[in-house]
């Protein structure tokens, strides 16, 4: 054996026992079955819910919840047995305007002085395809609790280069009547339907 090719073996298998020591740091991946099972936090700067409800029937208004918290424990081999529950600081509202904020916030809508934090557990998690999933649970907002489920999509997984954590990140969407959980005001010029569209990317702990 020459030289030159005892030299390119040893490159070789040093390369593939590299690449068998250090899986998870490959680069994200968009395949839910290669998501780490354990438990998780939602990273408060990157989990939101936006809102929008019709106006007048003029325009389609939007704002965010910013306080959302969240724990998870992820099943990738059992998705049915993933756990989430999550809990929303209502004061946190914003539809961009300073007085309507304060009214959002105020007992005609939110009143998030009697009910500062809303919540939403699941109770169960249904695959719908490879990446996406249906989440059933209750939600409780307003000291009303109802039912309510939303359709979550799987993004990706990975070791998060900014912060060398590893995160999953998944969105999701749903829409939900606001007259069920007793916020009724200005019906029905301003929508009853509210879509809230959910970000939020995962800390393995």
């Amino acid at each position: 054996m020459t030289r030159t090719r005892l030299l390119a073996l040893l490159l070789l298998a040093s390369g593939a026992a590299h690449a068998q020591e250090t899986p998870a740091d490959a680069g994200p991946s968009s395949d839910p079955t290669q998501v780490k099972a354990g438990a998780y936090v939602l990273d408060p700067a990157h989990g939101k819910i936006t809102w929008s409800v019709s106006h007048l029937g003029y325009s389609t208004y939007y704002g965010q919840i910013t306080d959302v918290a969240a724990k998870a424990d992820l099943d990738p081999k059992d998705p049915a047995k993933s756990r989430l529950s999550v809990t929303i600081g209502m004061a946190s509202i914003n539809g961009l305007n300073d007085a309507l904020n304060r009214h959002l916030q105020g007992p005609d809508f939110f009143d998030t002085t009697t009910f500062p934090t809303a919540t939403f557990t699941a109770t169960l998690v249904e695959p719908t395809s490879p990446t996406t999933a249906r989440i059933s649970g209750t939600l409780t907002l307003k000291g009303v609790a109802k039912p309510v489920a939303f359709d979550a999509t799987f993004n990706q997984a990975g070791i998060n280069p900014i912060d060398k954590r590893y995160t999953v990140g998944f969105d999701g969407r749903t829409v939900i009547k606001r007259s069920d959980f007793g916020v009724s005001a200005f019906l029905p010029a301003v929508g009853d339907e509210v879509s809230l569209r959910l970000e939020g990317e995962f800390k393995a702990q």
